[in-house]
């Protein structure tokens, strides 16, 4: 019985030793008034030049999909550090357009989809003359910053992505638009046999 009151005894002295130092620590509340720094506030600002994590947009191009202020043209060459190849760079556009983009837009991009059916007005169809002859970074620029009744997707969708979605945007425009000199003739015929 001694030595149970014993290991009892020794266990409470433990605890009462373990103290909250970590979390109970002294420090200062946003804005609160600090003589530590000679301007009498505790909030520093960030130094001269400072880029906070995730910010640092070294290639403006891949960043902002623009080239020296206009919307770019071509797809950034980062964006093969993101992806192994062209198809894999579809692939992971398709599957985020799904995701993002088909809700409002449909998976043909025609804009009649679910969000539409149930009442919500629609969006242009990617394939109309105005939207084809967009330069892809309309697409970069629209899916970063928002356009009309579309909010902005930049919190959800990181820019490897959104170029991807762009990219699977032109293949959905090609896919309506083939001229019929570029079809095999297998193709061919069996777009004069369809209804």
């Amino acid at each position: 019985m001694s030595r149970r009151c014993n290991v009892l005894l020794a266990a409470l002295l433990l605890l009462a030793g373990c103290k909250q130092d970590m979390a109970d620590q002294p420090r200062y509340e946003p804005l609160e008034p600090s003589a530590f720094f000679d301007d009498g506030a505790a909030s520093r600002h960030p130094p001269v030049g400072a880029i906070a994590r995730g910010q640092l947009f070294a290639d403006r191009h891949f960043s902002t999909g623009r080239v020296d202020g206009e919307l770019a043209e071509t797809f950034p060459r980062a964006l093969e550090e993101h992806f192994a190849s062209p198809a894999a760079v579809l692939e992971r556009g398709r599957e985020r357009y799904n995701i993002f983009c088909a809700p409002c837009h449909d998976q043909t991009g025609h804009g009649r989809g679910m969000v539409v059916q149930r009442g919500f007005p629609p969006p242009p169809s990617f394939h109309i003359d105005r939207l084809r002859s967009a330069p892809v970074g309309h697409y970069f620029d629209v899916i970063t910053h928002g356009f009309g009744r579309m909010y902005d997707y930049a919190a959800q969708v990181p820019p490897e992505d959104r170029w991807a979605i762009a990219a699977y945007i032109r293949v959905l425009q090609f896919s309506q638009h083939v001229p019929q000199e570029e079809l095999s003739p297998g193709d061919v015929e069996k777009l004069n046999e369809a209804p």
